[in-house]
């Protein structure tokens, strides 16, 4: 069986304990996309494998030997890349965290390597670890931009007032599409509007409550449409509250 000794980046989406001395722990690795991983956790203080090193959307450095038809790999090493510690200590970017983490963990189901995906995640994190406030909107922008990386970004080329937002074919028309899976003029412009939106620039669009949630409701249906077995997320209920 060919092994392939690697050494690189990687966001935890997932961790769960198996019995009473492992873990699995699913991450998305810049080098070689996803994987899962066994460990055993340490008995002393000294073990390297620490269970806190794999909370979700933690970024580490990590060292591994992939073996191509195993499925939960060995993880030789691990240790922190970027600390993002105002996103376990922050109310608002917390519920935020929590609902990315669900959401990564499906959509990245099944994903090869692909890097400028990687970059484009863990940047994204990045910047919202060091933002001072004005995240309302972060992942709203953050979802929309993420499907190009994934082949399906809305094209706004066709969009004009008045026009429909076809969900499968991601573009705009002026005629109704022949199924159900569209919007209607008045959210097809908030489509157009949450692609104008950038990190540095979503503190100028003043949303609503009802708004903010109907974007995001239009963005998970967009995802379920695009992408297999996408479910419900249960942290929307949680992302609804914050909101109230």
């Amino acid at each position: 069986m060919q092994r392939m000794n690697t050494k690189t980046e990687a966001l935890v989406l997932h961790a769960l304990k198996y019995g009473e001395t492992r873990m699995i722990i699913d991450m998305f690795t810049r080098a070689c996309g996803r994987l899962s991983f066994i460990i055993h956790l340490p008995k002393t203080s000294r073990g390297k494998l620490k269970k806190q090193l794999f909370q979700p959307l933690t970024l580490l450095s990590i060292e591994t030997d992939v073996r191509p038809n195993m499925q939960l790999q060995k993880l030789h090493n691990a240790a922190i890349l970027t600390p993002l510690a105002s996103l376990q200590t922050d109310p608002t970017k917390l519920s935020i965290t929590l609902f990315l983490a669900e959401f990564l963990y499906h959509a990245l189901k099944g994903e090869q390597r692909n890097e400028p995906l990687f970059d484009y995640v863990a940047s994204s994190l990045q910047w919202i670890d060091g933002a001072d406030g004005h995240v309302a909107n972060f992942h709203l922008v953050f979802l929309m931009r993420m499907a190009r990386f994934l082949g399906f970004t809305p094209n706004l080329d066709g969009y004009s007032p008045g026009s429909f937002f076809d969900l499968r074919a991601s573009t705009f028309s002026q005629q109704t599409p022949l199924h159900r899976d569209y919007l209607m003029p008045e959210e097809a412009e908030k489509v157009q509007l949450m692609m104008r939106m950038d990190y540095q620039t979503m503190h100028l669009f003043r949303l609503s409550r009802h708004d903010r949630l109907r974007l995001l409701d239009i963005a998970l249906t967009y995802y379920r449409i695009h992408l297999p077995d996408f479910p419900e997320l249960r942290s929307f209920a949680v992302l609804q509250e914050m909101w109230e």
